[in-house]
């Protein structure tokens, strides 16, 4: 009997941790290992061209530096990058929020990085 509860309790332990794991996953911020990856370049390419469109300015997308995805139902896009408006090069941090499955893509915000 002692060994069926060990074993019961082994289960449900196992079951908690991987519950917990499958969890982290989505929801929360995940990096991207892979900043040069062409669908990353592609989403950080939509950033600033859309962000041009808004406000007017000429910046080119020179690199992605670093960023970050969140899986929801869709996925959050959390980009570092640089940008050059001809004369100067600053970093920024942009958000994008994409369905591929809809076609869907929006510029959540686009600012100047603060560090």
């Amino acid at each position: 009997m002692r060994h069926n509860n060990l074993n019961i309790l082994s289960i449900i332990l196992f079951l908690s941790f991987s519950a917990v794991a499958i969890a982290g996953r989505y929801g929360g911020w995940a990096a991207i290992n892979d900043a040069n990856d062409t669908h990353v370049k592609e989403i950080a390419d939509f950033a600033v061209t859309e962000h041009n469109k808004q406000s007017g300015e000429n910046l080119k997308l020179e690199s992605v530096i670093k960023g970050e995805t969140q899986v929801v139902s869709g996925t959050n896009y959390r980009l570092v990058v640089t940008a050059s408006n001809g004369t100067a090069s600053k970093k920024y941090v942009a958000s994008v929020y994409e369905k591929p499955w809809e076609n869907y893509r929006n510029l959540t915000s686009f600012d100047p990085a603060l560090y």
